[in-house]
């Protein structure tokens, strides 16, 4: 008999429409003669009925493919709550999710492990502010402000001058109550995706991110205007280094599934950005493309997540 397997998607963030996208593309992949999905929309708005009336749903299927990108299926109260159920998912659970949501902690956590991250302030909604001139005192300009909690760029500003630090700040905390100010590294910028199937944790082909634009933000990630190489035009010893460090990270977090984590490249050393473990899987993802540059079949590495998470 088929197992029937809820593809969870939308929720409460900026990414709901993304997030739909990615759902479809998973649809689209999933082996039909294996299993029997169905995309559940989880509500934008916080209507609590019908929000009750999704979750209610998922009891009667045998496995979430969860495809959040954001609340609350990338921050682990999804994961909290079918881990409750009994019912098992494709990614991260409760910890690991709520700790790469967090992306200041997340990597102040991994430099812990020598892991290189860029110097970085976290600012609260409800807590004084330094003023822009302590701000650039002591991550320098430009830099980026960012959203905490946020993705795919959502209120994420590229800062040149002191005068757009705090609209920058004001921007940022439409997306979350924290926000990052952090110091802009030179280099090449790449992404690499990880999971874990029946062989053990897989690194896949490391991809290179060129964009015209100021920085990878949303058009460049979802309207095309970014080159992405697969691989990358990188030394192979240092795309071995990559890939052993996304190895690294996936182990050290206790990871499950496909994650996605994005580096910046100067000279020989490389630099964490973030961790993603709900990575896009829309037609333009990263990670779709990676694992066709791997020779792999993405519909023969979703069954292998399932049934590797199934048990």
């Amino acid at each position: 008999m088929k197992k029937k397997i809820a593809i969870v998607a939308g929720g409460f963030s900026s990414e709901h429409d993304v997030s739909l996208r990615s759902a479809q593309g998973i649809y689209g992949a999933m082996d039909k003669y294996l299993f029997e999905p169905t995309i559940i929309e989880l509500p934008k708005e916080h209507n609590k009925a019908l929000l009750a009336a999704q979750l209610h749903a998922l009891q009667h299927y045998d496995f979430c493919f969860i495809t959040i990108h954001g609340t609350p299926g990338e921050n682990g109260l999804l994961q909290g709550y079918l881990q409750i159920l009994g019912i098992p998912f494709n990614c991260c659970s409760v910890l690991p999710a709520a700790l790469t949501f967090n992306k200041y902690a997340c990597n102040h956590y991994l430099s812990a492990f020598d892991i290189h991250i860029a110097r970085s302030i976290l600012l609260r909604a409800d807590e004084p502010q330094p003023t822009p001139e302590a701000i650039i005192a002591e991550i320098g300009l430009p830099c980026f402000i960012k959203s905490n909690v946020g993705g795919s760029s959502f209120g994420c500003t590229k800062v040149k001058t002191p005068d757009a630090v705090q609209p920058a700040i004001e921007l940022a905390l439409r997306e979350g109550d924290e926000v990052i100010c952090e110091q802009i590294m030179v280099g090449t910028e790449v992404t690499n995706g990880c999971f874990k199937g029946k062989d053990g944790i897989v690194a896949l082909p490391v991809t290179e991110v060129v964009t015209s634009n100021e920085f990878f933000d949303y058009d460049a990630k979802y309207n095309g205007q970014v080159d992405e190489i697969t691989p990358a035009r990188i030394p192979d010893t240092m795309r071995d280094k990559v890939q052993e460090l996304t190895k690294k990270i996936y182990h050290i977090l206790g990871a499950a599934g496909i994650i996605r984590v994005d580096y910046i490249l100067e000279g020989d050393d490389i630099y964490l950005l973030e961790v993603n473990t709900t990575p896009g899987m829309t037609p333009t993802s990263f990670i779709p493309q990676q694992i066709r540059a791997a020779g792999l079949n993405i519909t023969e590495v979703l069954t292998d997540l399932i049934t590797t998470n199934m048990q």
